[in-house]
């Protein structure tokens, strides 16, 4: 069996690292970028903490390239306070890494993924997991790049619950509302692994606690990142004794599809003030027999968070 080719599109905070430990984990799949996106920290620190975690991980092999650093309708990134609150001000609980022997790629993220896209074409799977900027950058770049690409799961959104910035948009969609519409009204075909469906799987600290057990430095260093994120979370609510597993699910999803309950819809982005970054459906496009978009709304919880541990645990074995 062909390995697939993945590339991630990261603001890396501590659930990106989560995420990224996932792929590499995951059996039969090559990771053969990160996009760099701004977010949970600048873009220029999320390149350099991915560049952290690969190096910690063992996987040295894998180019970290810098996308777009502010959103497209605007001229810079102001990061935001609660940002620093749940991911440190690092971006990864405050752990303090070696910085990383590989440097940044001088190649934009863009044309690393339009380039990627032209090379690989169906057989290439994309997971954004913060603001949708960069691939609204390569499909204006690019028209015809929604009907080469393969497998596109985003984490964003939010359809059957409220937002988590506002009460009607979840925070990577409403960095960039205006970049989320034309993705999302473009003929690309994607998964919606919104908070719909993220809220519903909790890693807790007896999960952090067996990779403390290993010994090894990745697993205690991970262990130490991802206890600073549960404890972050329990002061926004003490009822959830963990935290959220929000871009690790995205990238559970996009290889294996079966881990939610989902149904198709033609969406847009609102970008109205009021209700700006809200992922809603279309209803100039309500009979179209074709949905583009496919919208999570359960998942396996059990299964994928067996999974999910089966995955980095292993990997922090060897790290």
């Amino acid at each position: 069996m062909a390995r697939r080719k993945l590339i991630l599109d990261l603001d890396t905070g501590i659930d990106d690292a989560m995420a990224i430990a996932y792929a590499l984990g995951a059996p039969d799949v090559d990771l053969i970028g990160i996009i760099g996106s701004y977010g949970n920290v600048i873009v220029e620190e999320g390149g350099k903490n991915s560049l952290k975690i690969l190096e910690l991980l063992g996987a040295t092999d894998v180019p970290v390239y810098l996308g777009e650093s502010h959103a497209s309708q605007t001229d810079h990134f102001d990061r935001l306070p609660v940002s620093a609150n749940i991911h440190g001000e690092n971006g990864i609980g405050g752990v303090q890494l070696p910085e990383a022997k590989r440097p940044l790629e001088t190649t934009s993220g863009v044309d690393f993924l339009i380039d990627a896209v032209n090379q690989y074409g169906k057989d290439l799977t994309l997971v954004p997991t913060g603001p949708l900027t960069n691939l609204a950058a390569a499909i204006k770049k690019d028209p015809d790049l929604p009907t080469k690409i393969g497998n596109v799961t985003i984490m964003g959104g939010a359809l059957t619950v409220p937002g988590n910035v506002t009460p009607y948009a979840e925070a990577n969609i409403h960095q960039d509302a205006e970049a989320a519409n034309a993705v999302f009204t473009s003929p690309i075909r994607l998964t919606m692994v919104g908070l719909d469906v993220t809220l519903r799987n909790i890693l807790t600290k007896k999960g952090t606690q067996e990779w403390r057990n290993l010994k090894t430095k990745a697993g205690t260093d991970f262990a130490d990142i991802v206890d600073y994120y549960i404890d972050a979370y329990a002061d926004f609510d003490a009822t959830l004794h963990g935290c959220v597993l929000h871009d690790p699910l995205a990238v559970g999803v996009a290889l294996d599809p079966t881990l939610i309950t989902s149904f198709d819809l033609n969406m847009i982005v609102s970008t109205d003030k009021e209700s700006y970054g809200r992922t809603i459906g279309d209803t100039t496009r309500i009979n179209q027999p074709d949905a583009n978009i496919t919208v999570g709304l359960t998942s396996d919880s059990k299964r994928y968070l067996e999974t999910f541990m089966n995955y980095l645990t292993k990997l922090f074995k060897q790290n």
